[in-house]
Parts: structure tokens; sequence; C-alpha cells
């Protein structure tokens, strides 16, 4: 299987969501591979940071430009592949689309991420003309923590105008652990923030 988390836009905690779903999916016992096709190599970082520790292992490639070969190659030898892009219409997200089963959006709950969903909505319809089982499915991330704060549900609301996208029951609220754990090479699923880990949980139970 492979998850390819892309989406229009920086800043929305793409690289933070990835390594968190390996460190969850190596948790239960899965053959994992990540694969950072972002050059800022946030991911790569992770798993160095990450193998100073004792962990579950995560296996981690970096590959840019036409991954779609490489991704087919990858498949073949691990259980689950998790493809980190960077945030904006890459040559790697768009090669990544063509072989992904999953494409996994994260969003924040602000209107200049919500006004990148349409031209990646025309982005998936192109896709989807090469790999017509591709999975698209929208997860919110950096969501307040204080339910008081409505942003998420405005933005859920909005995200139903797009019925290419299925959007995650999983909500990623911007909580500090998400920083503490990343800079020690953990996700949240190793961390002691149970609502973190319980969001992490959830949404990998929906991918797989």
């Amino acid at each position: 299987m492979i998850i390819l988390i892309g989406s229009q836009k920086g800043g929305c905690g793409k690289s933070t969501l990835a390594v968190n779903i390996c460190a969850e999916l190596a948790r239960l016992g899965k053959d994992v591979c990540l694969v950072d096709g972002d050059r800022q190599g946030t991911s790569s970082r992770f798993i160095q940071d990450r193998s100073e520790s004792d962990y579950p292992i995560i296996h981690c490639v970096s590959m840019y430009d036409n991954i779609h070969q490489n991704l087919k190659d990858l498949n073949n030898r691990y259980e689950i592949i998790v493809v980190d892009v960077a945030g904006r219409d890459s040559r790697e997200l768009r090669t990544g689309m063509l072989t992904a089963n999953i494409l996994l959006t994260p969003f924040r709950p602000s209107q200049p991420d919500l006004d990148t969903l349409p031209h990646l909505v025309d982005v998936i319809t192109q896709a989807r003309d090469m790999n017509p089982d591709l999975k698209c499915k929208a997860v919110l991330t950096l969501a307040p923590s204080n339910p008081q704060i409505n942003e998420a549900n405005e933005a859920k609301e909005y995200l139903s105008e797009f019925p290419e996208l299925e959007l995650c029951r999983s909500v990623i609220r911007d909580r500090k652990a998400y920083r503490d754990s990343i800079s020690e090479g953990a996700g949240v699923v190793e961390w002691k923030d149970s609502k973190a880990k319980a969001e992490i949980q959830l949404l990998v139970q929906e991918l797989i």
C-alpha cells in the first residue's frame, strides 16, 4: 500500500503527519518505509534522530522528480509506503499520485489553505485519468485545541463542497506534543499526550 501525503500549500503539518503515521504503523508491527520527496528533508532528519533511539525501525529513502517507478519498486519490498512530498503542485506530487493507493491531503482551518482545494481537485481529476483507483482523503490539521473555536467546523463545511475528497473523522489538533516528540525522533503514539496519540491512531485506522 502506498499512502501519499501531499497538499498545495506548506505549513499544514504535512511532514509531522507523515512521520507520526509511520511511527504508529511501526508500533503496530508493520514493515513501513518513509519516502522523503521534499527537498527540505524534514522527514529524513526525523529518521536520523530516531535511529539513535530504541523506537521501532522505520526505513527511509529520499527520492525526487519522477518518483512513479521507484514507488512501484518499493511497494514490492515493503508492506506500507508513506510518501512525504513538498507542499505545492510539484512533480513528486503528480508522479506519486500515478501509483499511490491513497492521497492524504492535510489542510489547516484557514482561508489560504481552503483556497488551494479547487486546484488540488483539478490535479486529482487528471491523476485519476491514469490511476482510477486512487482514493483521496483530507484531514484537518493544526486545528485549535479549544473546542469553543469554530474554525474546524467551518472548514469541514467548506470541504463538503468537494466530493472528490473524503474527510477523515480524525482531527489533528495544534498540540505541543507533536513538536516535542518529533525533536526526539518519536511519534506521539510513543509519547505522553494521550489525546494526540488517539488522534493519530484513529487516522491510521481510517487509512488502513
